[in-house]
């Protein structure tokens, strides 16, 4: 259930970061480079993210509270990317920010838009590596913590 819910979110989120000026209505030219780059990638991490931990709950392991922050953290900061990207709309390169402040903001906007990217996509790719980890299940004991016989055992197996 959860994994359908960030892959729903990711899709949302890709488009979000794609194509936002068009919700209010000052969508442009650069949306099509926007969709194949930033909308694609986030779209395929949100599946891959889904994947692992559809794993996860398959094995019986529960998902660590690393993947969901950073879930959430990257989430907020592409939500705020949306907002700040740029487009060109009749001729002239406008946000979100700064059609609904002051067209002055605009340099504002993509000096935050950019950070806001960067930082989204680095903590998808860290939400991965972390549902990634979940799905392993938890670390397994080490060799202080066998029994005698278990050690034995592990010793006698080629390579041991």
């Amino acid at each position: 259930m959860f994994s359908r819910f960030v892959f729903v979110v990711g899709l949302l989120l890709a488009a979000w970061m794609s194509l936002s000026g068009w919700v209010f209505g000052i969508g442009g030219d650069l949306s099509a480079w926007y969709v194949p780059t930033i909308g694609l990638t986030v779209a395929m991490t949100h599946w891959f993210i889904a994947g692992r931990l559809r794993v996860t709950v398959e094995r019986k392991h529960r998902t660590g509270r690393g993947t969901i922050v950073a879930l959430v953290l990257a989430w907020l900061c592409a939500i705020g990317f949306g907002f700040t990207v740029p487009n060109r709309h009749e001729g002239e390169l406008v946000s979100i920010m700064s059609h609904l402040t002051s067209p002055e903001n605009l340099g504002l906007s993509i000096g935050i838009c950019n950070p806001l990217g960067i930082i989204a996509i680095t903590l998808m790719g860290i939400a991965l590596t972390f549902a990634a980890l979940d799905a392993r299940g938890p670390k397994a004991d080490t060799d202080d913590e066998l029994t005698p016989e278990q050690r034995a055992a592990l010793m006698a197996r080629p390579g041991g």
